[in-house]
């Protein structure tokens, strides 16, 4: 039976890689999926003639336009846009848009193949989707920004709606864009629905979504050290990146009592040996959200703290790491040293940001690992909850919302925990993930027929 599983795993990536030629990341989030369920579907002979798993890897509709726009000279630019609507078997299509110079067809197909079973774990009615372009906000003035976002969505609009797809932000995409995108929406479909999520709370925004992310990859990883025997409390955490996943990570493992030491940009990453404080996030959140600077600035204002220029904070020895960045990140060099700092957990705030060969290292040296699928899913479920609020016309206090993220998390921790167990009782949460949210989607699409 297990070669038996391993052909069948073979030859459907055969066909994935050749269908999809190029799409490296695509292939690699299929892979991880695939692996995990192929043995689970030998007993459901049913999925195996219906090609549900042939169906899932299959997008329901991608959408690729031109994005036009006028810079402050008054040069025309163009930019590419993507929508990837990638499963709706449980819900309208739901996911973030990303604006950065690295997007991609594979890379928005693989966040949508991600965000299908990342949504089914929320066990809120979410379908996956992913959207972007390979535009960069970075450097750019307000103007800019807004006359790119409302081109953007000139060409968007006709595909989405509070029923259909409901996109959110992701990297380059913050409050500022959702704002110009949400009002060039109203303006061309002449109607304020829910239609995106992330808005401001005056607006429709729901509290706590901005720290929902972080927040919930915290509570994820206390449910995972509990099964341990441990807490964040007294703990080094290595956190990468420094934006708005990262940033409420660092501010509740501090509030959990852990001792956060890093952040990072794409330029580099700075190690604090005494610890970052309320009042040193205070001028993170100054630095990243308002000024839109560089996490290099922060030596200037805490001498204490070093920089390290082109580097990943990988190499500081730490209990707990939290790579909060983008995807593939944490490769094998970081990996291992990873894990010769000591470290007992490393729970993904990002999608993808481990690469597979790493993952073996991780897993292979006994160290708690959660994908992102499951540990970052705080994030959707407050959007969900913001759709929510929105259909309904009310508004959540904070601590309503707090306690809703706290069980969702609580309950994905428990599904990846009832699928994943291995037999020394120790949890694959790869695996644990993986079924959990395939068994949602997979149902969902057999009982509404071939389509």
């Amino acid at each position: 039976m297990d070669k038996f599983i391993s052909n069948y795993i073979e030859g459907f990536m055969g066909s994935v890689v050749s269908r999809n030629p190029g799409e490296k990341e695509f292939h690699q989030a299929v892979r991880e999926v695939v692996e995990s369920v192929a043995p689970f579907m030998m007993d459901y002979p049913h999925l195996m003639d219906q090609k549900i798993l042939e169906r899932i890897v299959e997008p329901e509709r991608i959408i690729i336009f031109r994005v036009p726009w006028m810079d402050d000279r008054g040069e025309v630019q163009i930019n590419r846009g993507f929508r990837v609507q990638c499963n709706s078997a449980i819900g309208p299509y739901k996911g973030g848009i990303r604006f950065h110079p690295s997007v991609n067809l594979s890379i928005m197909k693989f966040l949508a193949f991600e965000q299908t079973f990342k949504n089914a774990l929320t066990t809120l009615p979410m379908g996956g989707a992913k959207g972007g372009s390979d535009f960069n906000p970075r450097g750019k003035s307000d103007a800019e920004v807004m006359r790119f976002c409302q081109s953007f969505m000139t060409e968007l609009f006709r595909h989405i709606g509070p029923n259909t797809d409901v996109p959110a932000g992701d990297i380059g995409v913050g409050g500022r864009e959702i704002g110009f995108l949400f009002g060039q929406y109203k303006r061309l479909r002449d109607e304020f629905s829910g239609t995106l999520t992330g808005k401001g709370i005056a607006w429709g925004g729901s509290l706590l979504r901005p720290e929902a992310t972080g927040y919930g990859l915290c509570y994820f990883a206390e449910q995972m050290l509990a099964t341990r025997g441990e807490s964040f409390e007294g703990k080094k955490v290595n956190i990468s990146g420094a934006g708005n996943v990262a940033q409420y990570a660092a501010q509740k493992a501090m509030r959990l009592g852990a001792k956060v030491q890093t952040l990072s940009d794409s330029d580099g990453f700075i190690y604090d040996p005494e610890g970052l404080t309320e009042e040193k996030m205070e001028y993170v959140f100054q630095l990243k959200n308002i000024r839109r600077g560089r996490i290099k600035e922060y030596v200037q204002k805490y001498p204490q703290a070093q920089y390290f220029p082109g580097e990943r904070p990988w190499r500081i020895p730490c209990d707990i790491a939290l790579p909060c960045a983008t995807q593939n990140e944490v490769e094998v060099a970081d990996a291992e040293n990873i894990v010769k700092g000591g470290a007992i957990c490393l729970a993904e705030g990002a999608n993808m940001p481990t690469t597979p060969e790493a993952i073996k290292i991780i897993q292979g040296a006994g160290l708690l690992y959660s994908p992102g699928k499951a540990s970052n899913a705080g994030g959707v479920a407050t959007s969900g909850l913001e759709m929510s609020q929105n259909s309904m016309r009310t508004s959540w206090t904070a601590e309503e919302v707090d306690q809703y993220l706290r069980r969702i998390m609580s309950d994905i921790h428990a599904a990846c925990v009832k699928y994943g167990t291995r037999e020394d009782g120790t949890v694959n949460y790869v695996k644990g993930a993986n079924i959990a949210g395939f068994i949602k989607v997979a149902g969902a699409m057999a009982d509404q027929g071939l389509v």
